[in-house]
């Protein structure tokens, strides 16, 4: 049995144990109301097996909502607000997000600003949201196409992770989780980066410790900078090109949307080249790097013209400060440096070394 994991505030509990806990829960602060949000996935998928692990019958209203990115906005939030205040609920009130980033990270935000704040407690269901979402308490939405602009820090009361979800995703959304663990190794863990170069040996047995291992190194990060004033920036390796990338797929109608992972795989082999150039990231070591990511995401096509309009949605990144955009590079595996600025020439090279 995996041991459930402290952060600050708020506890991540697995497996069979997790709903022991939530029963527990429940029983003792004797909520009100008990919102549940859901996509139209997750009310199909996830819904009917979490009803069966809640030992007393409660009065549950579920909220639907769509999935994807592109509802991950600031209207889906007042609708739920709506729905929330229309249903009755009050500050006695708790919400479960139960689903993807989009469900945790906007039903967060709505838990965190409904009546000032309401109990809310996330189930991710993807392994992205498992591994990412579930630790660090960040919580929003996006304004238009640009990533998470809007939002807050707070801690879910709890956060349940159960891989048994994970059957119901299809492969590429696996693959999508699997580029956040991958930098969980990249900036923190040599030997965890290792284990996961044999991924496709693994069994479900195996992942139940790879996550495990991914959210206690997530935890100890943001533990030790829980408002993203240092430290926490080594989270954001392969975001600065990588959600600039997302934003651009997402805006352009002839490209096909990028799912999160995807963009942040691209991201990364980008970012690790610019670490070639900036902070004399070992050679062999990068194109090992490439290698690893190409072998589990297939090449995307971008172009030299489309990095004018990447670049130009990277000034929107969080880690920027007067005007500079600070990139988040790796000295050698596990080691990152912080705050780092790289020409457009080059920036323009990492693509080239991608594509090639």
């Amino acid at each position: 049995m995996l041991n459930s994991i402290s952060g600050t505030g708020s506890q991540v509990h697995f497996g069979d144990k997790a709903y022991k806990k939530l029963n527990q829960l429940l029983e003792t602060k004797n909520y009100s109301k008990v919102f549940l949000l859901v996509d139209e996935n997750t009310h199909a998928q996830c819904l009917p097996p979490f009803l069966e692990k809640l030992e007393n019958a409660y009065d549950i209203e579920i909220i639907e909502i769509q999935s994807g990115e592109e509802y991950k906005q600031i209207e889906t939030c007042s609708q739920v607000w709506q729905a929330i205040s229309d249903l009755g609920g009050d500050r006695k009130s708790l919400l479960i997000n139960l689903g993807g980033g989009v469900v945790t990270d906007l039903g967060g935000f709505v838990g965190a600003t409904y009546m000032r704040g309401i109990d809310f407690l996330n189930i991710p269901t993807t392994l992205l949201a498992m591994v990412d979402a579930s630790v660090g308490g960040k919580t929003g939405v996006d304004l238009g196409v640009l990533k998470n602009q809007v939002g807050v820090i707070i801690n879910p009361v709890m956060v349940i992770v159960d891989t048994e979800y994970l059957s119901t995703l299809p492969q590429n959304h696996l693959r999508s989780g699997l580029a956040e663990m991958l930098k969980h190794g990249l900036i923190y863990d040599e030997a965890y980066w290792k284990q996961l170069q044999n991924m496709d040996q693994l069994t479900l047995e195996d992942l139940d410790t790879l996550i495990h291992r991914s959210v206690v190194i997530k935890n100890e990060v943001v533990t030790k900078d829980p408002r993203e004033n240092n430290l926490r920036k080594i989270l954001n390796y392969g975001h600065t090109l990588g959600h600039a990338i997302e934003s651009y797929f997402l805006q352009s109608e002839d490209k096909t949307t990028l799912l999160h992972g995807e963009a942040i795989a691209i991201g990364m082999i980008m970012e690790t080249y610019l670490s070639a150039q900036l902070t004399k990231f070992p050679e062999d070591k990068l194109n090992a790097i490439k290698a690893t990511f190409l072998h589990y995401f297939d090449k995307v096509k971008i172009n030299t013209d489309d990095m004018e309009t990447i670049i130009g949605l990277m000034k929107f990144d969080k880690k920027n400060a007067h005007g500079n955009i600070n990139f988040v590079l790796l000295e050698d595996i596990s080691k990152p440096v912080l705050d780092i600025q790289a020409s457009k020439d080059l920036i323009i090279k990492s693509l080239e070394y991608y594509k090639n």
